[in-house]
Parts: C-alpha cells; structure tokens; sequence
C-alpha cells in the first residue's frame, strides 16, 4: 500500500514508490522474472509485484534491508541448499540490499515454479478432456 494506504494499481507505481537504488533492483528482479517467464503475466498480489502463469508463480517486494522473494514453500525447499545463505521462511527468501542480488538463482526459481504451473494446469486439463 502506498502511503495513503491504498492498493498499488500496478508493478510500476509500486517500484516508483521506492528510491531510485532501490528501484533499479526491484527493476533487475523483474527484468529476471520476465527473462525465464516471458508468457507470465504481471499484478499486484499482497500488495506485492506478482506474476501469473497458470495461477500465482512468485512474487517479489522490497523491504528496508532486502528484496523479499516469494516463489512458495515447493520453490524454497527445493532450492534450500542454495538457499541457506540466506534468510527466509516457508515460502519466501530474504535477499540483502548490501549483497548482489542472485539473479541467476532467482531465475531458475523461477523457470522451475513456470514449469511447475504448467504441469499441473496441463494435468488439469488432461483429466477434464
């Protein structure tokens, strides 16, 4: 929510929220995102920059020292080993904002949770045939 405690209407209008270093690595993140999930469309979920493919595929949001990165519990357990420099949760993965951000681990995360969407969508539609 912005300021005023009103719902962000778009990805951009969130990011512009933020300071203009910030901005360019909720940017980077994005621009990862939509590197590996091209077809994925974009939303504010939670309040948070979100992508869609075939239901919720992750979400992403800064924070005052890190960018949260939220792909879900299966996204985060099956990358833990990669992970466990890190802190997190369940679902979600802290990144600090004095530390590179891991934009190739963030994209296999993601190509990983895209390709996880589809098989169960493309499972769906299977037994509905």
């Amino acid at each position: 929510m912005d300021e005023k405690g009103n719902s962000f209407a778009s990805t951009e209008a969130y990011i512009a929220t933020f300071p203009p270093e910030i901005q360019r690595l909720l940017q980077d993140v994005r621009e990862t995102i939509r590197s590996v999930a091209p077809e994925a469309k974009e939303k504010i979920s939670y309040q948070m920059p979100t992508f869609e493919l075939h239901g919720n595929l992750v979400h992403f949001a800064a924070f005052k020292n890190h960018i949260g990165f939220y792909p879900g519990a299966d996204g985060i357990a099956t990358f833990k080993d990669e992970l466990s420099a890190y802190k997190g949760a369940k679902g979600s993965v802290q990144f600090p904002l004095d530390k590179p951000l891991p934009h190739e681990l963030i994209g296999r995360i993601t190509a990983y949770r895209a390709a996880q969407n589809k098989a169960r969508a493309d499972a769906k539609r299977g037994k509905k045939a």
